[in-house]
């Protein structure tokens, strides 16, 4: 089997296992083609961003991602920061570039919880006078 690096990104609710290795610039998500399951514009290009960042060619690598939990965001913003991690693991001296464009900082805001006389986190009931 092929060496590969393995990054685990999280946010939201998502939890995506990304998995790098030396190809053809394959990206497949949950076994199927990576733009086929992210098909919001702009999202495959927003997950491809660390190459950029550390100027690799992002063909010169197969990405393979399983991606659970939470909706298209947050899925799209799991699959970066783990495909930054792997980067990283693969190679230290890009932490640096991967840091100063933001993306290995793990977005910790998750939904607030409900709290009890209320409709939501801060929703109150509508106020009646009488």
């Amino acid at each position: 089997m092929a060496q590969y690096f393995e990054g685990i990104g999280r946010r939201k609710e998502s939890t995506a296992r990304v998995r790098l290795t030396a190809g053809s610039g394959k990206f497949t998500v949950n076994e199927k083609e990576g733009a086929v399951f992210f098909s919001r514009f702009g999202d495959v290009a927003d997950i491809m961003r660390p190459f950029g960042a550390v100027g690799e060619a992002a063909a010169k690598y197969d990405v393979t991602v399983l991606v659970n939990g939470g909706g298209v965001a947050g899925q799209t913003e799991a699959v970066r920061l783990g495909v930054a991690r792997a980067l990283q693991i693969m190679n230290a001296d890009w932490t640096s570039a991967l840091r100063k464009k933001g993306l290995l900082t793990r977005d910790a805001r998750i939904k607030e919880r409900k709290k009890p006389g209320l409709k939501k986190a801060r929703k109150a009931p509508t106020y009646t006078k009488r």
